[in-house]
């Protein structure tokens, strides 16, 4: 006997799916690379600095005891900032962030050593990847977390202005008239102004049928 096939839990395989994860941590990567470059083309024309892929991408340009180094710090610490809009766009999960932040630097750990041949020894990068990285989680998960909780607006909060107010125009408008629902003695004009009526209690209409 063929056994019942649950359906999957909504969204579940969609935000675990290779393919998708995937192309997630190949987009963050080009972008999170595409900013810093623009960041360090800027700075480096502004200060009449040569451009060159060694600021990208070596370690050895990332030194504490010159002004470089320091100025490329603050860069990578920007980009930092900017690819956690990256981060809200392309993965809104809070739950993910710290994966696919660890990765972008792991993977830019990798193709910094490719690229100039060896690991890192300066304490400098190592420090500023951590300090990038604890950024690029702590900020991703709080906006992410933000856009989580936010309250969703389904409409209709006109139609229930309108029907408040036309409830309330109402009430204005029997109390004008006279016209109500409660108990005793009361004098009012019909809505069709035919005549005036008078309200009386059940035991004076019994005592006038006696």
């Amino acid at each position: 006997m063929a056994r019942r096939r649950h359906p999957p839990r909504p969204g579940a395989l969609a935000d675990l799916a290779p393919l998708r994860i995937l192309t997630q941590i190949i987009a963050l990567q080009v972008l999170y690379y595409i900013c810093a470059g623009l960041l360090i083309i800027f700075t480096a024309l502004v200060a009449g600095k040569e451009v060159g892929l060694d600021l990208l991408f070596s370690w050895r340009s990332l030194r504490g005891d010159i002004t470089v180094g320091w100025m490329l710090g603050l860069i990578w610490m920007l980009n930092a900032f900017i690819s956690v809009i990256f981060i809200l766009l392309l993965i809104a999960r809070s739950k993910l962030v710290p994966d696919f932040a660890i990765t972008i630097h792991f993977i830019h750990l990798v193709v910094t050593s490719l690229y100039s041949h060896s690991i890192p020894t300066y304490w400098f990068w190592w420090a500023l990847q951590v300090a990038s990285a604890v950024l690029m989680t702590s900020l991703g998960i709080w906006i992410c977390q933000y856009r989580e909780l936010r309250p969703i607006n389904f409409g209709g909060g006109g139609g229930t202005s309108r029907k408040a107010g036309g409830s309330k125009e109402n009430a204005e408008n029997g109390d004008a008239d006279g016209v109500g629902y409660g108990r005793g003695r009361g004098r009012g004009r019909g809505r069709d102004g035919a005549g005036e009526y008078e309200m009386v209690s059940m035991g004076e209409r019994e005592e006038d049928n006696v």
